[in-house]
């Protein structure tokens, strides 16, 4: 039995039908199930340890930004997804107190400047509830940037209405953090979706997981970077998949990941040529696959 369950919402499933890039991402497959060798287990990064140091669902790594669990719900299960493992039972803020604490702990931690509102995905509740997360952060002087985490833009466009694009450009330090993994994705209603939010003033910015079937040469890449920005999305980063058990199948080895960001490098200008790197558990940065052996992916 798999232990990460299929689910997709009606746009994803049509999607799905349409692109067998897509379809990879969507339906899962029997080597899916458990722990492949030399991997960290389901949580690399340790987020379901007990921190007596910080608040119920509030996770930190790096001193200058916070993520908060917003959501257990996505609107679909990506098969190549970090917290696949850990989504059923990760914690997630879902009171007034629960909150108010993790406010607190920003205000009390002034190196903060950038929150993450993340899960599962935040745009799976409603339009008040995503701005009662959204509003508490913003409010605070200290805060630069509040992420939205989502990838609504590319699974579940509908989502994005002109009413909930101007709540959240409100604010001016709104950003949105999506993810599109093929140029497939970007379709007409993906770039209206897009369109909204940009002209809402919030700035949009895509988190690209590199999959082999799915953008593993550097035509697929350059044909994704170009759709992006043509979208007005920047690329921002291209990531290695996490060391999570489960998602084997999607790993591309580092040398063929080096030798996609050099053609790419040499292909593209810089305004749509995102970092390629890879998020190491322990590590105090995002570290370019440049530096990396193949030992450590």
């Amino acid at each position: 039995m798999n232990e990460f369950p299929e689910y997709a919402c009606d746009y994803a499933r049509k999607l799905a039908g349409r692109s067998a890039r897509f379809a990879l991402q969507v339906f899962a497959r029997g080597e899916e199930n458990g722990r492949e060798g030399g991997e960290y287990g389901p949580d690399p990064f340790g987020e379901t340890l007990e921190r007596p140091d910080l608040p119920y669902a509030l996770k930190q790594r790096f001193p200058d930004r916070v993520l908060v669990m917003t959501s257990g719900r996505c609107f679909m299960n990506c098969r190549h997804c970090t917290r696949r493992g850990i989504l059923d039972s990760a914690q997630v803020v879902e009171t007034d107190a629960q909150l108010a604490a993790c406010v607190e702990f920003v205000n009390t931690h002034p190196l903060v400047r950038d929150v993450l509102l993340s899960g599962g995905d935040i745009l799976t509740l409603p339009d008040e509830r995503v701005m009662w997360f959204v509003d508490a952060f913003a409010a605070l002087d200290q805060i630069d940037i509040v992420r939205v985490c989502t990838r609504a833009p590319c699974v579940n466009p509908s989502r994005i209405t002109y009413e909930l694009a101007k709540r959240l450009g409100a604010s001016k330090k709104v950003w949105v953090n999506t993810q599109f993994n093929c140029a497939d994705e970007l379709t007409a209603e993906a770039k209206e979706a897009v369109g909204k939010l940009v002209e809402a003033g919030i700035p949009v910015g895509c988190q690209t997981v590199l999959l082999k079937g799915v953008n593993d040469t550097a035509e697929d890449m350059l044909r994704l970077f170009k759709a992006l920005s043509a979208a007005r999305i920047r690329p921002y980063y291209v990531f290695m998949c996490d060391p999570v058990a489960g998602i084997e199948r999607f790993r591309v080895d580092l040398e063929t990941a080096k030798a996609i960001e050099r053609q790419c490098a040499e292909s593209i200008g810089g305004l749509s040529m995102p970092r390629f790197v890879a998020d190491i558990p322990g590590s105090k940065r995002k570290v370019p696959i440049s530096e990396l052996r193949q030992m450590e992916v």
